[in-house]
């Protein structure tokens, strides 16, 4: 028997039939879903030195565990003295189960650490039932050792779901364990 991450066996067991109890679907294939999680860290001053975007890379596959690259410039921009194709940050898009466990450590290690952590807002949905998050700091994963970063920046964080609206996907969220911040009901 193959390894199974504890969010997906929960996403099976539990949350599928919750969803379709609360929206009503007419088979569980149209129960919203978890795609994707794509991360993406912009290091702005990488035109001054280039090894900021190797340790982004570094520090991003130490993170979720699977080879970052880097993202480069499409067009020139004079005033930031940036060159079409000059490596600008890093990416990562995870699937399946490295998905699955790198939101099961961000949500039970690393978004608890933040300091004033009082949830996450729940009005960055694009419409479609994607949701995205920013991180202002990298060392709240575990993963960092402090001693060896050398600038701290910030990554964007998006969720890509199956779900059609902005509903759906805020409920398959909660269901997986992102701590929104408490609302009116």
């Amino acid at each position: 028997m193959s390894y199974i991450p504890r969010l997906k066996q929960k996403y099976r067991e539990e949350i599928v039939s919750k969803l379709n109890e609360q929206f009503g679907y007419k088979t569980i294939m149209q129960v919203p879903r978890l795609e994707k999680i794509c991360i993406n860290q912009g290091v702005g001053s990488a035109t001054q030195d280039k090894k900021l975007v190797d340790n982004a890379i570094n520090e991003m596959t130490t993170i979720t565990g699977q080879k970052a690259v880097s993202t480069i410039a499409s067009k020139s921009i004079s005033n930031f003295k940036l060159r079409e194709f000059m490596p600008i940050g890093a990416r990562v898009t995870l699937r399946n189960k490295k998905m699955y466990e790198f939101l099961d450590r961000l949500v039970t290690v690393a978004l608890p650490r933040v300091r004033d952590f009082k949830g996450i807002n729940d009005k960055s949905f694009d419409g479609r039932g994607n949701y995205s998050l920013g991180v202002k700091e990298q060392i709240i994963f575990p993963e960092i050792d402090i001693d060896k970063v050398n600038k701290i920046t910030g990554m964007d964080i998006s969720f890509v779901t199956t779900a059609k609206t902005d509903a759906e996907a805020l409920a398959l969220l909660k269901e997986l364990g992102l701590p929104f911040k408490n609302q009116k009901n």
